[in-house]
């Protein structure tokens, strides 16, 4: 794909949806961290019904600390993998607290270092929460990367870092939710939405009907 259809693609997805961003609920960049962790292998939705009851509650590392970890359990017993996530949640906060004054960190590797934190985790919230030009890559931004052949890779790694190179700058902040949203959306994985598309004159997926 050339430069000129990518600057296309985008000032599109631009035009559609000015100010993009996560479908996930918070109010802090913490809340936003515990929300990300909690929504590996889980919908937006079904985070955001059990952060609706958590955060009135606990909403810093402190307070979710304190909860322990079949505290936490009661919150998040609906979504995939709670009790995996409740003890990481638990270490993080009590990293968070000892090393970080109770602060999420802002590089990604102190935010790896985090249970249950790994680099698209570390992503979302340096971009969400700090303003950093990152991408996140999951499973609907590398299917629309290598589907469109925007940025065809064959792991995310490759896809998140061809993504960077190639994305104009002045895009870059918000290509991370244009492309997950455009993902759930319109090019779903199975029968994508070619018709609904805005830009089905641009993409390079050889089979639309197939797929």
């Amino acid at each position: 794909m050339n430069a000129q259809k990518r600057l296309e693609i985008f000032t599109r997805l631009r035009e559609h949806n000015p100010n993009p961003t996560t479908e996930l609920s918070y109010q802090s960049s913490f809340e936003l961290l515990i929300a990300v962790i909690l929504s590996a292998q889980a919908t937006d939705i079904s985070v955001n019904k059990a952060t609706d009851k958590l955060f009135p509650i606990a909403n810093s590392p402190q307070q979710i600390f304190d909860l322990g970890v079949e505290g936490l359990k009661r919150y998040i017993k609906t979504i995939g993998l709670f009790n995996s996530k409740a003890e990481n949640i638990i270490k993080t906060c009590r990293i968070l607290i000892d090393r970080h004054h109770s602060e999420v960190p802002k590089t990604r590797e102190e935010l790896q270092a985090l249970p249950g934190v790994g680099r698209k985790t570390a992503n979302v919230v340096l971009n969400t929460a700090f303003g950093q030009p990152t991408i996140a890559v999951d499973t609907h931004i590398y299917r629309v990367a290598n589907r469109t052949r925007l940025a065809p890779g064959k792991n995310v790694l490759e896809v998140e870092q061809k993504l960077l190179r190639h994305i104009p700058r002045d895009f870059l902040q918000d290509a991370h939710h244009w492309l997950i949203l455009h993902g759930r959306y319109i090019c779903i994985a199975r029968k994508p939405r070619c018709g609904a598309c805005i830009l089905e004159d641009l993409c390079e997926f050889k089979d639309k009907n197939s797929d």
